[in-house]
């Protein structure tokens, strides 16, 4: 028979509370349990004394005997010290580009490197063709100005 300490939810619709229990593992969730353990309340404020009560001589009991808590249960037992924290997982690698689009990214960032030498002497040569375009810019803003008076006036 392996042993689990779990949550038994109970309550209302909408408003939970379980119990820390150790079950049988194959017994129903809300079913028969060997011995309560506790209480969790998530309806509560985090820094209330009262959201999650153990009974820690019976659950150090429990553990002792070989039943394994869940995770959520653990993590509870963690907090309190009884156990080690569970390890953050590693990151998949799903969420990273394919390989192609790796190289591409790679290829990308060696050309940026490469541009900021190229840069400075390029500077000075390209300063004078960037104010001539800003100009020519000016003088098209002002020509769509000019015809959007004229549309207005006809009206």
């Amino acid at each position: 028979m392996s042993l689990s300490i779990r949550l038994s939810r109970g309550g209302a619709k909408k408003r939970p509370f379980y119990r820390i229990v150790v079950a049988d593992s194959r017994a129903p969730r809300d079913g028969r349990f060997i011995e309560k353990l506790g209480t969790y309340n998530p309806m509560l404020n985090n820094d209330d004394e009262n959201r999650v009560t153990l009974k820690k001589e019976r659950i150090e009991y429990w553990l002792g005997v070989g039943a394994k808590p869940s995770t959520r249960v653990h993590r509870f037992l963690a907090n309190v010290g009884i156990l080690e924290p569970l390890p953050i997982p590693k990151q998949t690698k799903k969420d990273q580009p394919k390989a192609k689009a790796q190289e591409l990214i790679r290829e990308k960032e060696e050309k940026v490197k490469k541009e900021p030498e190229g840069e400075q002497a390029s500077a000075d040569q390209a300063s004078d063709p960037v104010d001539s375009s800003s100009e020519g810019g000016a003088s098209e803003e002002s020509q769509k100005e000019e015809t959007s008076d004229k549309k207005e006036d006809s009206a």
